[in-house]
């Protein structure tokens, strides 16, 4: 049932910075080494404006960081170290204009106190067998990059302990273990160099963050950042503190009782529990349909809803090159990915690429309808007029399509003055549903990646503002992007 919700955009204005462009989560370091996923990167940085990557297993065994050299009799020759694999990462990521925020993690193996690993690339989840042993190769390791490329840069890194320790999947070690561990790397890592930018405790569920800042300051242990991560689904552990053992046990049934905006409400409690602390979600995204419409929406929603909450919003990830458990076979799998295994263009990409083109000047908007699924954004980019629309509702609760009549700003007064729109929408910049066309090929070949890259291109089209206002449909699950040229220049 379509309805009619009435906006007006005032003339305050405040900061808008892009902070979601902070960085961008990928798979394991080890595919960072290839060069389709590092096409991918170069464009998302190109296009989206990212500036750092973050990565699983940079101490796993297949990036040779750290192993025991044995002998042919099998004595123990003492432990090798060799950072070429890191360096020929980091080597491009600094090539292309991006940084490294390194996620220190996994244990390699000849440091490893048991043999737990996770995930097709193995990497060993548990805790060192000396961690004597383990603070050397965090000294190493910072010593070889200050080498290398210099204070300076290094210190513009970030260095994040481990990944979400709170899962048995990821850390087989209790709170207490991982807060020793933290102690042990960030301790390490100043006595390289002070200024080492140091965080935790990369958890999921937005948790630990009040006893992760009472253990560091009762403790007078580093801490520059605090890191969490959080998703829809995340809710019911978050909002009921429901033991995460206890969830897996039950299937996680409990994971699709979640509401539109939970993500807001649980960066404000983290904001609150980091203190002073700068604050960096450095995993988030949908629960669910990556692959679609709906996932620009909620993008589109959540960039509004956390702006001047957090310091960075790292989205989880780049890329459906993802070997977490094997590379999923097919094109859209509804992998947590911006483009496909193919390098196809998903509709949340688009809408980050949207984002990347907005200023930096939020104009404020009111409602006729403040409860209503379609919400705008607007933004000042020089002397143009940048209008964001999204109508998004989570699964399963009441949305329909929307008219939407934008009351402009002074300045736009006159009739026929001409807008230009992008879309994002089940017919607009949706290569899935062009796939689903093409029979749902499993190795579609180069003729049709280009046409689906193609299906999923911004199309532009004319909008005119009659007597100041902009009128437009809003379906559900969709995005618009409205660009007014020169529509502040007579205010000069």
């Amino acid at each position: 049932m379509k309805g009619m919700v009435n906006f007006t955009v005032q003339s305050r204005a405040e900061d808008f910075p892009h902070y979601w462009e902070t960085c961008v989560g990928s798979c394991h370091a080890y595919t960072a080494l290839r060069e389709d996923w590092r096409a991918q990167v170069r464009k998302a940085h190109d296009e989206l404006g990212f500036k750092y990557v973050r990565f699983h297993g940079l101490f796993d065994d297949d990036m040779s960081v750290c192993y025991e050299n044995v002998d042919f009799d099998g004595n123990s020759q003492g432990i090798v170290y060799n950072f070429v694999n890191v360096d020929n990462i980091v080597d491009f990521l600094l090539s292309i204009g991006m940084k490294p925020f390194f996620e220190l993690g996994f244990m390699p193996s000849c440091l490893a106190s048991g043999d737990r690993t996770f995930g097709a690339y193995r990497g060993n989840v548990t805790l060192p067998k000396d961690e004597s042993l383990w603070a050397e190769l965090i000294e190493r390791f910072a010593l070889h990059l200050l080498d290398r490329y210099g204070e300076a840069e290094v210190e513009s890194w970030f260095f994040e302990v481990w990944n979400e320790p709170n899962l048995a999947l990821f850390f087989a070690g209790s709170k207490q273990d991982y807060f020793h561990l933290y102690e042990i790397t960030a301790r390490a890592l100043k006595r390289v160099d002070d200024k080492l930018r140091v965080g935790g405790p990369a958890t999921s569920f937005n948790s630990w963050i009040p006893d992760m800042v009472d253990f560091c300051e009762t403790n007078e242990v580093p801490l520059d950042f605090i890191s969490t991560h959080h998703y829809p689904a995340d809710d019911p552990l978050w909002k009921g503190g429901v033991d995460i053992s206890e969830f897996f046990k039950n299937g996680g049934s409990e994971a699709s009782d979640y509401h539109r905006g939970v993500l807001r409400d649980m960066a404000l409690r983290a904001r609150q529990e980091a203190k002073n602390y700068p604050l960096y979600y450095t995993e988030w995204n949908s629960s669910v349909m990556h692959d679609d419409p709906y996932a620009a929406a909620f993008v589109a929603k959540t960039l509004v809803d956390n702006s001047g909450l957090v310091e960075g919003y790292s989205y989880w990830c780049v890329s459906d090159i993802f070997e977490e458990f094997s590379q999923t076979p097919g094109v859209f799998h509804d992998g947590f990915g911006l483009q496909t295994y193919q390098g196809i263009e998903k509709p949340a990409y688009r809408i980050f690429e949207i984002f990347h083109q907005l200023g930096t000047q939020r104009i404020e908007v009111t409602s006729s309808q403040p409860d209503s699924t379609v919400e705008l954004l607007a933004v000042r980019d020089g002397d143009d007029l940048q209008l964001v629309a999204y109508n998004h509702n989570i699964p399963g609760k009441t949305i329909d399509t929307q008219t939407i009549s934008v009351q402009l700003p002074a300045c736009i007064g006159a009739d026929n003055t001409a807008g230009c729109l992008e879309r994002i929408d089940d017919d607009h910049a949706n290569a899935k549903k062009q796939w689903k066309a093409m029979g749902k090929p499993e190795y579609p070949d180069s003729r049709q990646v280009k046409e689906l890259r193609a299906a999923s291109e911004l199309q532009n089209e004319q909008v005119t503002v009659s007597s100041g206002k902009l009128t437009f449909d809003m379906p559900p699950q969709s995005c618009a992007f409205v660009v007014i040229d020169n529509c502040f220049k007579s205010r000069r």
